[in-house]
């Protein structure tokens, strides 16, 4: 079966219009798209102006959508973080290289205005690559 798989992590509820994560077949592989991820839940914020927490449920966020793909961070290719201050990089950046250490993604790092949600200062979204598991690993 080569259709598209729609991702929803553990707990979650499929939204009307969009996917929290798609897995895409491509050969021997399968790319996964990952919905920017804030640190929200039920539309609040979670540790306003705290950048590492906030920093750290996103990636947490990101895995859950991931593993429900039999994916993890560790198959990230590319990941793009949006942040509301360029100057809390510094603080993003350790927290990235912990989680991105084995993957080594190519990455992009945005100023933004503003997020959806008020409170949220970082988004990041991510696509990764791993085997499908319908080949053998050769």
């Amino acid at each position: 079966d080569m259709t598209n798989k729609i991702l929803i992590p553990k707990g979650a509820k499929p939204k009307e219009t969009y996917s929290h994560g798609i897995s895409v077949p491509i050969g021997d592989k399968e790319m996964i798209f990952v919905t920017g991820q804030i640190a929200a839940k039920n539309g609040e914020a979670v540790a306003p102006s705290d950048i590492e927490k906030q920093t750290e449920y996103v990636f947490n966020a990101i895995n859950d959508i991931l593993k429900a793909g039999d994916s993890s961070l560790d198959d990230v290719v590319k990941a793009v973080i949006y942040v509301k201050d360029v100057k809390d990089f510094s603080k993003i950046s350790p927290i990235r290289n912990k989680h991105f250490e084995k993957s080594k993604p190519v990455s992009t790092l945005v100023e933004m205005s503003n997020t959806v949600s008020s409170g949220c200062d970082i988004e990041i979204d991510v696509i990764a690559i791993k085997q499908n598991k319908k080949f053998k690993n050769k």
